[in-house]
């Protein structure tokens, strides 16, 4: 084969994204407290873009100008990705109240307390999960005040060291024996120090293990007597619930061993998960969903999404810097982008709109009746019936949240797979199939098999396997029938 140079003729497609649909992608995937900060970065870079304050809201509500002039309609992201020029746009079918200033999305002032189903969350008083959550003092800036109370000298030094191995949950997480090596100083005034600070506020912090934990809240309760000792000494016993072992060891009866039981019970085993570093955020919704008399309202958050205008006055203005070519090309360039971004985030908002709007008709059953009503959903099928691609939808739920009567739910959350629900052939949602596992369990009073829930479950009309009910029970932290028997037992003894 001879070598020399050959001209060729190829042709490929490929597909170039701008700047501007690179922008309208991002936008589409980000939550709106997201949103939020963005807009907060661009106002600072553009001069051009400003936030819309209350008395220039009511000014364009009485005016028939929008302000954007005779700027083109953006293009979706979809219509831009199949090339078409993106004149016109469709409409929605949607309520008209989607876009109310009267809705609850703009009487809101701080997320809804709802949460993601706090209510099912066992344990703890009301306000103290809250109270707790929102503690601006970590756990270790707690000990360290009572370590400058009590310590100072070589001994705050040493102090310092062990409690900064003290993890958020209150545990010890250190060899003694190399941090003695590591700061030359004797054992003893090592182990001395730390059964000081043992003895600080949470009971049972510096422990090294789950049964020094539970001896140092024993102490403390003044009940570590020999019987409790021995008790602690055995945790092992007491998860296997291996009772008369226990009784034999400890040397108690029935009740005393009962008793002792609801002791351990009433410890902390994590003293110092009472206190965080950051407060938890609570999840702001993205989109509210409510009964109206002419079906369900669709309303995007106003609260947590600053509506920008382009201040065309302020650019009329510059007009000396407008002689200079370079200073007109860069105005010019600054108008462009503050139009595109607020009809970015105008084309935003009626895509997350059109996909929460298709999702509501779709999963009405689940806002009138419950979980129990969910319908199997892909992103495929929202995609073909709005006219969009399946990966735009995936980013309009991408990080979104709703709030309804129900509570606050992520977008994602009403997309699940199918199961076989019956002899009709209809499926059911493995959402719904878990919701009923977790019923009959919370409500068994004989311990349920799987195989049992299988049976049930069929009565029901959800036709699943066994492997099926157990991969949903272990996918809801739900134990076997042996762990939740045992756990019976171990409660009915504690009573």
């Amino acid at each position: 084969m001879a070598l020399g140079p050959r001209l060729d003729l190829r042709q490929s497609q490929q597909l170039v994204m701008t700047p501007q649909l690179q922008q309208a992608i991002k936008l589409l995937a980000l939550s709106n407290l997201e949103i939020e900060a963005f807009i907060a970065e661009e106002i600072e870079r553009n001069p051009l873009l400003e936030q819309e304050r209350d008395e220039d809201r009511e000014l364009s509500a009485s005016s028939d100008d929008d302000g954007f002039g005779d700027a083109p309609e953006p293009d979706s992201a979809d219509t831009l990705l199949a090339g078409n020029d993106g004149d016109g746009e469709a409409q929605l079918d949607i309520d008209a109240s989607a876009f109310d200033e009267d809705g609850p999305g703009d009487r809101i002032e701080a997320g809804p307390s709802s949460g993601l189903g706090m209510d099912d969350l066992a344990g703890g008083g009301e306000g103290d999960i809250e109270s707790l959550a929102m503690s601006d003092i970590s756990l270790v800036d707690h000990l360290g005040e009572q370590a400058a109370a009590v310590f100072s000298g070589h001994r705050l030094m040493i102090a310092g060291q062990l409690i900064e191995r003290i993890d958020e949950t209150g545990y010890l997480r250190a060899d003694l024996l190399r941090l003695s090596h590591q700061l030359s100083v004797p054992m003893s005034e090592l182990e001395d120090v730390l059964e000081t600070i043992q003895g600080f506020d949470p009971t049972g912090v510096g422990a090294r293990d789950l049964a020094e934990c539970l001896a140092l809240q024993a102490r403390e309760a003044d009940r570590y007597d020999p019987c409790m000792a021995k008790l602690i000494d055995h945790l092992d016993l007491v998860a296997r619930g291996e009772f008369a072992r226990l009784k034999r060891m400890c040397r108690v009866d029935d009740e005393d061993l009962a008793d002792m039981i609801a002791e351990l019970r009433g410890y902390d085993p994590k003293p110092g998960c009472r206190f965080g570093g950051e407060p938890v955020q609570q999840v702001v919704p993205d989109i509210f969903i409510r009964r109206t008399a002419s079906g369900w309202s669709v309303e995007l958050n106003a609260a947590t999404l600053p509506r920008l205008i382009v201040n065309r006055s302020y650019y009329a203005e510059l007009g000396d810097a407008k002689k200079e070519a370079e200073g007109k090309a860069w105005l010019d360039e600054c108008l462009t982008n503050a139009n595109w971004l607020v009809k970015a985030l105008d084309q935003r908002a009626r895509t997350i709109v059109k996909v929460a709007s298709e999702l509501t008709k779709r999963q009405a059953g689940f806002f009138e009746r419950g979980v129990a009503a969910l319908k199997p959903l892909t992103l495929r099928e929202i995609a073909e019936v709005i006219d969009m691609h399946e990966s735009t939808v995936s980013r309009a739920t991408s990080n979104k949240y709703l709030s309804c009567d129900r509570g606050v739910f992520e977008l994602k959350y009403f997309f699940t797979s199918g199961v076989s629900a019956g002899e009709d052939g209809e499926e059911a949602s493995s959402e719904a199939v878990k919701s009923e596992i977790r019923h009959l369990i919370d409500n068994e009073d004989k311990i349920l098999s799987d195989d049992k829930l299988v049976v049930l479950l069929k009565d029901k009309g959800f036709t699943v396997a066994r492997r099926t009910v157990a991969k949903y029970r272990e996918a809801m932290g739900i134990g076997s029938s042996v762990e939740r028997r045992r756990r019976r037992k171990l409660s009915s003894r504690a009573a």
